[in-house]
């Protein structure tokens, strides 16, 4: 969902702590644990107190309890698609007492306590939930889910190396019985990048573009096929630099590290820029950034670590398309 290298989800350099993590949760997920054949499938059971609830199956061949209404979820780094859904966690995913959180989702979670990315055990325990929802695999290795699901009832999506935010939104919906929601949520979306992308046919042609993520004074390229990069090339039909494909090509990050020498064989129309160092960073006046051709022209537009081009999801991405459109469609 997030701003990834390979990570636990968005944190790996502003500080070689907090942006290390942000790098991290970012874009490297952890290799998925293969999904048995039952995965997903559901059966309806009755607990003492009366209450439905329905038995999942997770990614890891875990038989889950899940209760037929959770009112108390902690889906840490899961908030997209929760929120995409219209349910409301009781803690959101944050770095060091909430220095870093997933800004734009906060219109939905600014009245949301915090809870650090890791989930001590005994934060987790605090907030009483009733339904623990984990990411990937790796969250819950060394032992730890028998001590989650001791807490409340824990289901691991078993998220591959950066997860498709589809699938991850669908297998989402089915833990809350709302299949139906996801894939309406799917469908309002694809329908609106498909109209934006004949917004920005009609109005530039068929141009190409690239995204570069500014952080601790050094640059990312965003992978084609990932993050930001699949909402430009694959969702809005941009064409892809050669620069981009190059990198990407053997890439598994959402961001990958680019020198601002190769920058300046960046031969994009468009360059979104997302500029986590703000005005400290004088790197934007050197010589070498002003000889990109998209600088010459006048074609970058600049957004802050707060908007959503770091994260991946049906909220994030339909905030990058309006991004998209208000630069180059207005």
């Amino acid at each position: 969902m997030g701003i990834f290298f390979k990570s636990t989800k968005p944190l790996k350099i502003v500080s070689f702590g907090v942006l290390a993590l942000a790098l991290a949760a970012c874009g490297d997920k952890a290799e998925e644990t293969p999904k048995t054949d039952d995965s997903n499938t559901a059966e309806v059971s009755t607990e003492k107190a009366g209450s439905e609830t329905r038995t999942l199956t997770d990614a890891l061949g875990n038989k889950v309890e899940v209760p037929g209404n959770p009112q108390r979820v902690i889906a840490s780094y899961l908030e997209d698609p929760l929120l995409a859904l219209g349910v409301t966690p009781i803690a959101q995913w944050s770095v060091k007492d909430g220095s870093s959180t997933q800004r734009y989702l906060q219109d939905y979670l600014k009245d949301v306590d915090l809870i650090n990315h890791d989930l001590p055990f005994e934060e987790v325990q605090s907030f009483e939930p009733d339904l623990i929802i984990m990411d990937s695999a790796s969250m819950v290795e060394g032992g730890k889910y028998a001590q989650y699901s001791a807490i409340a009832p824990t289901y691991v999506i078993g998220a591959e190396l950066n997860n498709d935010w589809r699938e991850e939104l669908k297998t989402v919906g089915s833990i809350f019985a709302m299949e139906d929601k996801a894939e309406e949520v799917i469908s309002d979306y694809e329908t609106k990048a498909e109209e934006a992308k004949a917004q920005i046919e009609e109005k530039v042609g068929q141009k190409s573009a690239a995204a570069i993520w500014l952080v601790g004074g050094s640059f990312f390229v965003v992978n084609q096929e990932l993050s930001s990069g699949d909402v430009l090339y694959n969702d809005l039909g941009f064409k892809v630099p050669a620069v981009v494909e190059e990198i990407s090509a053997n890439a598994e990050n959402n961001w990958n590290a680019v020198s601002l020498e190769k920058l300046v064989e960046l031969d994009a129309d468009y360059l979104f820029l997302v500029n986590s160092d703000g005005s400290e960073n004088t790197t934007l006046s050197d010589a070498l950034w002003k000889s990109i051709p998209a600088v010459k022209a006048g074609n970058v537009y600049e957004f802050g670590p707060e908007t959503s081009w770091l994260y991946t999801g049906a909220i994030a991405n339909g905030q990058i398309i309006d991004n998209v459109l208000e630069s180059v469609a207005k």
